[in-house]
């Protein structure tokens, strides 16, 4: 399992993930889910995955292969693109290994988080589908989960405010929401990778 999360505040962007992959509680590893798409003072794009670990690697795989030709994430011009962006490349390896998948009764299942700013545009948030299409985080609704969200959510529900929170008190929010997920979800565990921005 995983927990992943990311808050936006008026000061900035918060994204944490835990590290910890198993398959079953005797098959534990360790797999980075936070992933960034850094060019400096242009661009800082962070995504955060859960998941199937062979398919998010698979989108991950083929984002950072365009970043590094200039394309995708290191063309687009506002966060919401770059949330379109993630969205396509999702739809492509559902397209490549949902029927294989299917046929061993396994379901395509990856969501992401993406967070970032984009010149000088305002920092952005979203959370990407399965089916490849983004929701974007508000000031009423100022922070998205992905995976093991239960233990984690009432820490958030009850502090996280997008105009009053702010980015130390968001950086506190979101360890103390993945440490209750750690303690109450053996499948969540360290170490911890965050992006603060």
């Amino acid at each position: 399992m995983t927990y992943c999360l990311g808050i936006i505040t008026r000061e900035g962007l918060v994204l944490a993930a835990d590290c910890r992959t198993n398959a079953g509680y005797d098959q534990a590893n360790i797999s980075r889910k936070l992933h960034p798409f850094v060019i400096p003072g242009q661009r800082a794009i962070v995504t955060l995955t859960s998941g199937s670990l062979s398919c998010s690697q698979s989108v991950i795989t083929l984002l950072q292969r365009d970043f590094a030709a200039g394309r995708g994430l290191a063309a687009v011009e506002n966060m919401y693109d770059a949330a379109r962006v993630v969205g396509e490349q999702v739809r492509r390896v559902a397209e490549h290994d949902r029927a294989s998948l299917e046929r061993d009764n396994q379901q395509f299942n990856v969501h992401f988080i993406l967070g970032g700013q984009i010149d000088h545009e305002p920092p952005d948030l979203y959370l990407i589908y399965p089916q490849g299409n983004p929701l974007r985080a508000s000031e009423d609704s100022p922070y998205l989960q992905i995976g093991e969200s239960k233990y984690g959510r009432p820490i958030l529900d009850r502090g996280v405010r997008f105009a009053a929170t702010s980015l130390t008190q968001a950086v506190k929010y979101a360890l103390i929401s993945l440490g209750s997920t750690m303690r109450s979800n053996v499948a969540v565990g360290p170490p911890v990778d965050m992006a603060v921005y």
